[in-house]
């Protein structure tokens, strides 16, 4: 029996097995995509049954939704952190590329083609809005002028489509220019990720990080 605010041999052993779990699931995914995660796999390489393991992960979704919960909670970690040590909004571009480019497997699962068939519960979602949120944050006006129409309406086509649609900003206030900016922020430099991630610049004869520097820069204008 677990006393209330102490672990027990018994939970550290458990812990540990589901984090060595999650590490053969890892390089799993590495190898052949989440797609081809396998609970039995994993078992056979544990020297464990299939039905031992299940009593540490229920199924494949739901060792899969443990493994995007941990990527974006660490993504949303690595932004918190360099929000609060004063990372403008190009200092978190260049936080994201470095925690992509730590981990390619786990950028992949949160960022990739999606897997057949899963769904993720509201909790990610959650953890996924604090990334937009310290974005948003980063994209509001910090003294330029943000350019709109004589009548105060959004400047552009798209700043007054995000005015009416910011569901995906949550409640936070950021003006339609603003929005639009973390939009682009977000957008281009996934774009350009999932380029070098994927190893589409190889041969090419150019270094992806002057291309992501040149993004953030335009970004950041």
């Amino acid at each position: 029996m677990t006393v209330a605010g102490k672990e027990t041999p018994r939970d550290r052993y458990r812990a540990q097995l589901r984090a060595e779990i999650k590490e053969h699931a890892w390089e799993q995914i590495a190898a052949a995509g989440a797609p081809g995660l396998s609970l039995n796999a994993i078992a056979k390489q544990m020297g464990m049954s299939g039905p031992a393991l299940y009593r540490y992960f229920a199924s494949r979704d739901a060792l899969i939704t443990e493994l995007i919960r941990d990527a974006y909670r660490s993504l949303a970690d690595t932004v918190r952190t360099a929000a609060a040590s004063g990372a403008d909004l190009a200092g978190l571009g260049r936080a994201l590329r470095a925690w992509a480019l730590d981990g390619p497997q786990r950028y992949f699962l949160i960022y990739g083609t999606p897997v057949p068939g899963y769904h993720a519960p509201d909790d990610i979602t959650a953890i996924a809005s604090e990334i937009m949120q310290a974005l948003l944050d980063a994209a509001r006006p910090t003294g330029k002028t943000i350019v709109t129409v004589d009548d105060g309406h959004p400047a552009t086509h798209l700043e007054a489509h995000l005015a009416q649609h910011r569901q995906w900003a949550a409640d936070h206030p950021a003006p339609p220019a603003a929005l639009r900016r973390a939009l682009h922020f977000w957008t281009r430099l996934h774009g350009v990720l999932s380029l070098e991630l994927a190893g589409h610049f190889t041969g090419m004869g150019l270094d992806p990080a002057e291309l992501y520097d040149d993004e953030l820069r335009h970004l950041s204008q």
